[in-house]
């Protein structure tokens, strides 16, 4: 009994770190406190944490499964046509659409988010333990939970939590050459975020490095390099069949955000707005020093994954960098596992996150749809 226990004890461990950060982060809105450590929160209630963008907007595709007419018939306030979800992959509308029955909706949003971030912290957890990452897996993974702004992300409705889920998975196969799971997850986590494709051009990466090596082509990794495309593909006939265009998903409005290396530093642009970019350098120096320290990884798909994601980033025009780089967090935490297990690194976190906290907070009361009409998301 006490073998069984002391190794299901630190999954608990995470689902317990991550369900009591949700709840507290949850609290003044739970609680309906208007006021909250000086931050105004006017009609304070939890409709704040359904919200928050863009996860009421996945809840569309999940009612009507991308067909226009149905769409059109659901009454949004906000003037959105059709195409427009489109933008909005199929794999986290598709679970919402099955936890609605029990839960509705915004609960079934709300409640695959929060799922998918325990199994998360606890695969993450795995990862670091079975790949002898760290030599303080639960210290590690506690960390890893709390960047601010995944603190957010992992506790409204979002697909990120899902994605990272399902990318870790694909890297961690993919390091114990079980190409073909790694190719299955990979192609999941394409058909929840496009760049999820870009695992397939990590993965090519190892393979012609192998090849250089050993002057041997990895025939059995095959399958990884094409189940993950083959997402997309299935995302896109998705989309032929409802949409009746293959290509709706790029004609579905201004959301690739691709441009040039350092385009999100021009505050003219509509998904910019500001000159405050100062996080942002950080953000770019963060993730390129993971680049370069995992190039001595053995973990080859680790440095190729980093490098292709990375170079991706440097191309997006859009302020959230910081959402549109998770992606990288668990590679940096990785990368800089030493650093952040360390004692000074420790004690700086902890008189800190308090204000974790208070910066998702700020952002939780901020970053709302103007929802007035709730029936089209019930």
């Amino acid at each position: 009994m006490s073998k069984l226990y002391n190794k299901i004890a630190p999954y608990l461990l995470v689902s317990l770190v991550v369900i009591l950060s949700t709840v507290t982060l949850w609290f003044p809105f739970i609680t309906r406190q208007t006021s909250w450590f000086g931050l105004l929160i006017p009609e304070s209630n939890f409709q704040y944490i359904y919200r928050n963008f863009d996860g009421p907007l996945y809840i569309i595709p999940a009612k009507t499964l991308y067909n226009p007419q149905a769409i059109d018939k659901i009454g949004l306030e906000i003037p959105l046509p059709p195409n427009y979800f489109a933008a909005h992959l199929p794999l986290y509308p598709f679970l919402i659409r099955f936890g609605a029955p029990p839960l509705g909706y915004l609960k079934s949003m709300i409640f695959i988010s929060v799922l998918f971030s325990i199994l998360l912290g606890m695969f993450f957890y795995k990862v670091a333990r079975r790949l002898n990452l760290t030599r303080h897996p639960i210290t590690l993974t506690a960390l890893f939970l709390f960047l601010p702004r995944f603190l957010v992300v992992r506790s409204i409705g979002a697909p990120e939590t899902l994605f990272l889920f399902l990318v870790l998975h694909s890297l961690y196969f993919f390091e114990r050459r079980n190409y073909l799971w790694a190719g299955v997850f990979g192609g999941l986590a394409t058909m929840t975020k496009t760049p999820g494709v870009l695992l397939a051009a990590a993965y090519f990466l190892v393979f012609a490095e192998r090849y250089v090596k050993t002057k041997k082509i990895p025939w059995a990794g095959l399958p990884a390099l094409l189940l993950v495309p083959l997402g997309l593909l299935g995302v896109f006939l998705i989309y032929l069949r409802q949409y009746g265009d293959f290509f709706a998903y790029f004609k579905s409005g201004d959301n690739i955000h691709l441009v040039a290396p350092f385009s999100v530093f021009n505050f003219q642009k509509i998904w910019v707005g500001t000159a405050w970019l100062d996080d942002v350098v950080f953000y770019f120096f963060l993730y390129g020093l993971t680049v370069l320290t995992l190039f001595r990884s053995k973990y080859r798909s680790f440095f190729y994954f980093s490098l292709t994601f990375f170079i991706s980033v440097l191309f997006v025009q859009h302020r959230d960098i910081a959402r549109y780089s998770l992606p990288l967090w668990p590679l940096a935490v990785i990368a800089f596992e030493k650093f952040f297990t360390s004692r000074k690194f420790l004690t700086i976190f902890i008189i800190l996150l308090p204000g974790f906290f208070m910066y998702a907070w700020n952002f939780l009361v901020h970053n709302i749809l103007p929802i007035s009409n709730w029936a089209p998301y019930l």
